[in-house]
């Protein structure tokens, strides 16, 4: 016989998937895209660029992330913004740990994707270490466009229900690398001696 669920126990796994659950959950999916809350973890520079995206000529609220919340219990996206120390390191862990399932993670530039050009003792290189990443910004630091990629990469990804499927089998994040959008990419850049 197979395995008898208890919905009041296990919540939406506890109902069989038929034509009027699998709706549900694609709608479930589709709001925690729209609201998710973001847990500053602005380090560095890149957290001006950060500031600068929840700014109006940018505008989060768009994207139901306009309330950056200083209480982990409060959210449900991380953003590293900047080079983690190895004193910082438990701390970020701890902030993880609080904030509430399910729980997603953005990168932000490289000094949080692979410890950037601080290649020492001090700085932990690469945050994936310390916490599961499901989008990678990349850049030095990333602009508001970039950043703003990596987000609706996020939103994607959570709607479509591929980020819960991928925790439950293996446990780490997405490692989704998105492109950098703000000028700053090797195609953008013009040689000195090129001008006329």
């Amino acid at each position: 016989m197979g395995v008898v669920h208890n919905v009041a126990e296990d919540g939406f796994e506890g109902l069989q998937h038929n034509f009027v659950t699998a709706p549900l959950e694609k709608l479930v999916n589709w709001s925690r895209a729209r609201s998710s809350w973001p847990a500053t973890f602005g380090l560095a520079c890149c957290a001006i660029e950060m500031m600068a995206t929840g700014g109006s000529h940018y505008d989060l609220a768009r994207f139901g992330m306009e309330v950056f919340r200083a209480s982990p219990r409060q959210a449900d996206v991380m953003i590293v913004a900047g080079r983690v120390s190895q004193k910082m390191a438990p701390v970020l862990r701890q902030i993880y740990d609080q904030m509430m399932e399910p729980k997603w993670v953005i990168s932000m530039g490289v000094c949080a994707s692979s410890g950037g050009m601080f290649n020492n003792y001090a700085i932990v290189q690469g945050v994936d270490q310390i916490v599961p990443v499901d989008v990678y910004a990349p850049g030095c630091p990333p602009g508001p466009e970039t950043l703003l990629h990596a987000i609706t990469t996020l939103h994607t990804q959570i709607e479509n229900g591929e980020l819960l499927r991928r925790r439950e089998e293996t446990g780490a994040g997405a490692n989704i690398t998105v492109e950098q959008l703000d000028g700053q990419g090797q195609s953008q850049m013009v040689e000195l001696g090129s001008r006329t």
